[in-house]
């Protein structure tokens, strides 16, 4: 099984995407490794049951699940930026709850070691003791709670595309149908050209061509690939949708940067070198906090339909990666909490991104493993989960940054005074961005910048 995961996220003219894309091959049968674990993880889906919140009205239930489920997401995304940055020390750009949806998607069909492995590494497996339904039902109550802001413009969306002759179970359809919206599109994939074309179409489609080419080739002796993806959009029209942008109605910041005072300015790589960056000015009110102990500067930069994105700049140039090691939940909390508006000055560049990265490797380093393993145990999935297994998660990100809005950072200062937060702020050093939307607290992307004149 082959697992791809794309995001797209640029600016202003800007949406958003995160693909991933599980594909299923064939691998020689192998008794399958199993684990200790709760009674339910042996059960079928129907032999489980359980009963959505809101039918119970459970109400208080939900909030305390919702914004567990929130603050594990966001700690497994910390804890990826780490393994990530293990490997490189450049730009960065993923999406945490993109990557934990299309995992969670894919693990309604797993048992054993392998879900327990699943959960585990997602930091779920607490929440998931509730039942083996609980995690696709409250990601399901989160998308349920961006669609419902049309400000947010926030769309999500779930391809299978399926072999012919692949006994995939249709209690693992229904659910994923139910939870994930997932469209089932026959595919064959022993033609793997024309499996490819079928594919990239699909993906070109949904994506308005942002990412032309997702797959460069598929194994023929693939089964299944899901392609979960995620639209955080502005200047578009989804008229294949049938959605279409209303006039006018633009992804803004809440206060937008005005073009005329955009110039080139210098941006410190580190002490020794620098790039010329268009580097963007907006006068207005913005809420920012000093971190004394980790000498940081965090700046709040809203959105429209609450979504803000969160500027965390270190006090010297080239400190930005040791403050990684401390990013946690309880930190940026912290940070929000101290949180003072304030009449200031506030200069960040234009910039674009574009990441991919082999997340299975770094899933592996967190854990997950069987799943990739002849051992994977996806007998949920398909009665022939024995010859089943997946081969690799790819996860694809782009990112652009304008005056007008959409994903974009920013956070620095030319001078310090004391510990507090100087009248002018200047992103002309390396920063780390964090994208969350309010309501759910949700860790939408995250990612840092270290050279905004490299894609």
């Amino acid at each position: 099984m082959r697992v791809v995961s794309g995001l797209f996220l640029p600016v202003l003219l800007a949406e958003v995407w995160l693909v991933t894309s599980f594909n299923l091959s064939s691998h020689s049968p192998e008794a399958p490794v199993h684990l200790e674990s709760q009674d339910y993880e042996n059960r079928t889906w129907e032999e489980y049951t359980w009963t959505d919140p809101r039918t119970e009205k459970e109400e208080e239930y939900w909030l305390r699940a919702s914004q567990q489920l929130s603050n594990e997401t966001s700690s497994f995304g910390f804890n990826l930026l780490r393994k990530i940055s293990m490997r490189h020390d450049g730009n960065v750009i993923f999406s945490p709850f993109g990557l934990c949806v299309a995992m969670v998607n894919l693990m309604m069909g797993a048992k054993g070691e392998t879900k327990v492995q699943v959960e585990n590494g997602l930091n779920l497996q607490a929440l998931s003791q509730a039942g083996p339904l609980i995690l696709p039902a409250l990601f399901k109550r989160v998308k349920e709670t961006f669609a419902s802001n049309q400000e947010l413009d926030l769309t999500q969306g779930s391809f299978a595309f399926i072999h012919k002759d692949f006994d995939i179970k249709e209690t693992y359809s229904n659910l994923s149908k139910k939870y994930f919206d997932t469209e089932y599109v026959p595919t064959n994939f022993r033609n793997s050209s024309q499996a490819r074309e079928l594919i990239n179409h699909y993906i070109i489609k949904e994506t308005e061509g942002k990412i032309p080419k997702l797959f460069d080739e598929i194994n023929p002796e693939t089964k299944l690939i899901l392609v979960d993806y995620i639209l955080f959009k502005a200047l578009m029209e989804w008229m294949n949708l049938g959605l279409k942008a209303i006039p006018g109605d633009e992804r803004k910041w809440l206060t937008p940067f005005d073009p005329i005072f955009t110039e080139a300015d210098t941006f410190h790589l580190d002490k020794y070198k620098a790039v010329k960056v268009p580097m963007m000015y907006r006068e207005g009110d913005f809420a920012s906090t000093f971190d004394k102990k980790f000498r940081c500067h965090i700046l709040k930069l809203p959105y429209q339909g609450n979504a803000t994105m969160l500027v965390v700049l270190m006090e010297k140039t080239g400190d930005h990666m040791a403050l990684e090691d401390y990013l946690t939940i309880d930190l940026v909390e912290t940070w929000l909490q101290n949180m003072k508006s304030r009449k200031m000055e506030v200069f960040f560049p234009k910039f674009k991104l574009n990441q991919r990265y082999e997340m299975h490797e770094l899933l592996k380093q967190m854990g997950i493993r069987t799943v990739f393993s002849t051992s994977a145990d996806l007998s949920q999935l398909s009665a022939v989960a024995r010859n089943l297994q997946v081969s690799k998660v790819l996860q694809q990100s782009m990112l652009e940054v304008d005056e007008r809005g959409t994903e974009a950072v920013s956070g620095t200062v030319s001078e310090i005074v004391a510990y507090s937060m100087p009248p002018v702020i200047k992103v002309d050093r390396p920063f780390h961005f964090i994208i969350y939307e309010e309501v759910s607290r949700m860790l939408l992307f995250l990612g840092r910048v270290v050279n905004p004149t490299v894609l």
